[in-house]
């Protein structure tokens, strides 16, 4: 079984930088039999890839402006990404992606992550911080939705 873990997002945006401090944390302390993937924000380069690897699931984390509180995160179906998401940061969208991998992969998982200032040159916060620390935990042991709500 092969499991890949796509990390999206822009580290030189803020809250945005999410998915790459995922990266960061899962080199530096790998968790679970995760093949990581930092996409950052041009992450359809790694359709071809992804596709070599036929992984059973994917998992793509990226901040996604929820309406929640900073930091929360939650499952969102791939289908209603397009519906949620009217602006991106990433030079494509993410349904593109998952359009483009459905049939090369069992099961696809988004979790967003709330941010809360997404802006060039601004730290990430501590909230953002926080949940990324949480949902690198989750990776050893991850199960169904990881304990992650759905949307």
């Amino acid at each position: 079984m092969t499991d890949v873990l796509l990390c999206v997002g822009n580290s030189m945006m803020g809250d945005d930088g999410a998915g790459p401090l995922l990266a960061q944390m899962c080199q530096a302390q790998p968790r679970g039999e995760w093949v990581v993937i930092d996409g950052a924000s041009a992450p359809e380069n790694d359709i071809v890839a992804i596709r070599a690897l036929r992984p059973d699931r994917l998992l793509i984390v990226d901040a996604a402006d929820m309406g929640l509180s900073p930091g929360e995160m939650r499952v969102i179906d791939p289908k209603d990404i397009a519906e949620l998401f009217l602006m991106t940061t990433h030079n494509m969208p993410l349904n593109y992606l998952v359009e483009q991998l459905q049939d090369d992969v069992a099961q696809v998982i988004f979790v967003g992550i709330q941010p809360d200032i997404v802006g060039f040159y601004y730290p990430m916060t501590e909230p953002v911080r926080l949940a990324v620390t949480d949902l690198h935990q989750r990776l050893d042991n991850w199960q169904g939705l990881g304990g992650v709500a759905q949307l």
